[in-house]
């Protein structure tokens, strides 16, 4: 068994102000899509919003970082002084996420210790990556919590917990729990609920994931925000080394507040994350890439899409990370050779108006199964970029809750 890597944390929530607009979705979705942004500037207007506290990836194009990071990190320390939180101190939040098809995600919103945490390949700690980490992204979003006083999380770690011994009976549970928020998220993102966790229930959480079998010394597993916790990571490795061995121990940037989820949790699923190619001559691309992939017909299906033409490849592959690996390795190829863009895709929609333009090419992949995600970690392995989504574009974490990693100015 891994000792615990998890834990409560002081979690600040807003208070007294409109949720629905203080809730905004990860930075990473809609990244091709700059009119949902739009509409989530005019929902948002001028009230508190965590769209203050984050660079939206559609707009990274046409933003300065590193000014951007001072106005966030500048803003955060203006909530922290207007007093717009209240502090659920020494907490977790079990969380009830109602998804765009009806079903109930169930969570539980607590801070991961960083020294139990190596995003490297063939990494032994008890809190691992699912995807390779890609070490150029990591900078900005590095400087962005260098100058942050709060995080705030939309990364999703995963249990394996098969009986549903860890999150599962605060469901029982919650009409004794404090609430803590309920409301509408906006733009389709359904509805959330959240109640506090602590005393007695805290301990038996904290038992409970502590007795859970850890295959290859692995207990949690990033499932979304891979590089957000990497980004933390790096940063406390920055910061540890100006550090006291006193100090070490219980500094708040240690920590990442996180939202644990089970993964046979009904309401998890693993939607594929689609490629777009633009830029490209769609018919050559697809030519070059049936003579660069191994065509097997027991292998995973590819499917495309152009303006006025479809079809599919079947490549084979030893399992379905491999098939992505071989994929993501074809098209990061071609478009470093043809100058062209490539862009990940949640959703078949996005993908088919994408395609719908005369130069891009849209691929569809399949969906993984997720009986394939924990074995593929605890062996050592990880995979590829963009592999897998947990949910639909809309069912992502949005940002809610907040936890201060250093005091404000």
């Amino acid at each position: 068994m891994a000792e615990n890597a998890f834990w409560p944390a002081d979690i600040l929530l807003p208070d007294g102000t409109d949720m629905t607009k203080w809730s905004v979705i990860a930075c990473d979705q809609f990244s091709s899509e700059p009119d949902y942004w739009a509409r989530v500037e005019r929902t948002a207007g001028a009230a508190p919003s965590t769209l203050r506290l984050i660079v939206p990836e559609a707009y990274l194009d046409r933003v300065d970082t590193a000014r951007s990071a001072e106005v966030i990190g500048a803003q955060m320390d203006a909530y922290l002084r207007q007093g717009l939180f209240k502090k659920l101190e020494n907490s977790f939040i079990y969380v009830e996420r109602t998804v765009s098809d009806g079903r109930v995600r169930r969570g539980l919103v607590g801070m991961l210790d960083l020294e139990a945490y190596d995003f490297s390949l063939g990494a032994k700690t008890a809190v691992r990556a699912s995807e390779r980490t890609i070490v150029s992204r990591l900078p900005a979003r590095v400087d962005v919590r260098r100058k942050a006083p709060l995080e705030l999380p939309h990364i999703m770690a995963l249990i394996d917990d098969r009986d549903g011994r860890v999150i599962e009976p605060l469901a029982e549970k919650k009409g004794l729990l404090e609430p803590a928020y309920a409301f509408e998220l906006m733009e389709g993102g359904g509805a959330i609920r959240g109640w506090r966790v602590a005393g007695d229930d805290l301990q038996d959480v904290l038992a409970a994931l502590n007795g859970l079998a850890s295959p290859g010394g692995v207990q949690i597993i990033i499932g979304d925000g891979n590089h957000s916790l990497a980004a933390a990571k790096g940063y406390w490795e920055e910061l540890k080394a100006s550090l006291s061995p006193s100090a070490l121990e219980g500094h708040p940037a240690r920590y990442a507040l996180v939202e644990l989820n089970n993964v046979y949790d009904p309401a998890i699923g693993f939607e594929a994350i689609h490629r777009v190619v633009f830029g490209a001559d769609p018919l050559a691309l697809i030519s070059e890439m049936k003579n660069a992939l191994p065509l097997d017909c027991d292998g995973y299906a590819l499917e495309w899409r152009t303006a006025d033409r479809r079809g599919a490849l079947t490549v084979g592959a030893r399992s379905i990370g491999d098939f992505i690996e071989r994929l993501q390795s074809f098209l990061d190829d071609y478009v470093a050779k043809n100058g062209c863009a490539i862009d990940y895709i949640h959703g078949e929609e996005a993908v088919e108006k994408l395609a719908a333009r005369k130069d891009c090419v849209g691929f569809l992949l399949p969906t993984m199964d997720k009986s394939e995600f924990f074995g593929t970690v605890s062996a050592g392995a990880l995979f590829p970029k963009k592999s897998f989504s947990i949910g639909h574009a809309r069912d992502k974490r949005y940002y809610l809750e907040c936890r201060e990693i250093r005091k404000a100015t």
